[in-house]
């Protein structure tokens, strides 16, 4: 999967993934009239909600871009219906052909982690057969537990080419609580990269990058200078861009010099772009047209950062 990851990316020109986050507040009020109307003001209207707003966003920019992100939380809070409206977002995202990135933070230890590898990525026994779950792509995996928590995601991605991205440097301003903390002499986060290098080189893609790969925030770019040393066979997604900061200037070190290595994150700054000064001509009827030039302007932003590195 990191291979066809690649490959959209060198296909689009826009190492760009939209983190498809939407809360009730960020849907254009005309969506959510519709789903109540139908449903009720439920947790099935508010899935009903958010579902709709996501056909929308992935409609619009889905031939620019080859990756998005929904954040799985965003969904669990409306229930079992919020979590139907997750699973029709990543079918419906794999349908346009786009890579579906998970953003589920997991990790535990033995079964448990083992039960959160086969539901997202792999596949569970039901009976005499084997059965997707969720299906993502990729999932984010939260390394805390130790090799005990990503070893199960890490022999998934073998079995079924899928890939995992690491929390190591997190874009949240509190990171630095427990990742910056020195550890004979060298903080967590450098420590925890190393790992990610590690796990990572026992499942290589073919075009020389690993299946596990890293989350380090663009509000961090001094770190990510570093940790794109500690991990040169790693894929980077970048969260921060936009709504938290990050800008194309700041993003430069979490690339390789073949112009790889390295997918940014907007979230925000992309599916409610039509409540940015920017793009409020488009109104909330036309929410996706403000979303695809969000994506065409971060486009143009990062190419122009890298191509004058």
């Amino acid at each position: 999967m990191i291979d066809r990851l690649i490959a959209k990316i060198k296909e689009t020109k826009a190492p760009i993934v939209v983190g498809l986050d939407p809360t009730l507040q960020l849907i254009p009020q005309w969506i959510q009239r519709a789903a109540f109307e139908e449903y009720g003001e439920t947790l099935e209207g508010a899935a009903e909600a958010v579902w709709q707003f996501n056909r929308g966003i992935v409609d619009a920019v889905c031939d620019l871009i080859p990756a998005v992100k929904p954040q799985i939380a965003m969904y669990e809070q409306f229930g079992v219906p919020g979590l139907a409206a997750f699973q029709r977002t990543v079918d419906y995202c794999r349908e346009k052909g786009l890579v579906v990135i998970g953003d589920i933070k997991r990790g535990d230890i033995g079964s448990t982690s083992e039960a959160y590898a086969a539901g997202h990525l792999g596949k569970v026994q039901v009976g005499s057969r084997l059965c997707s779950a969720f299906d993502e792509d990729f999932a984010t995996v939260n390394p805390y537990l130790g090799s005990d928590g990503v070893k199960p995601f890490v022999k998934v991605c073998q079995e079924q080419d899928k890939g995992i991205f690491v929390l190591v440097k997190t874009s949240n301003p509190s990171s630095g609580e427990l990742q910056d903390r020195l550890v004979d002499g060298r903080p967590v986060y450098e420590l925890v990269g190393e790992q990610v290098d590690a796990w990572g080189r026992e499942c290589m893609g073919r075009e020389g990058y690993s299946r596990v790969g890293a989350v380090v925030g663009a509000t961090y770019p001094e770190q990510g200078r570093i940790l794109r040393s500690v991990m040169p066979k790693a894929f980077i997604l970048v969260p921060g861009y936009g709504a938290q900061g990050g800008r194309g200037a700041d993003l430069v070190h979490f690339f390789n010099r073949d112009g790889l290595g390295a997918i940014i994150n907007s979230s925000r700054g992309i599916i409610a772009a039509y409540r940015q000064e920017k793009y409020a001509a488009y109104g909330e009827e036309r929410y996706g047209e403000a979303a695809r030039a969000a994506v065409l302007d971060m486009r143009e932003d990062i190419a122009g950062a890298l191509a004058g590195r």
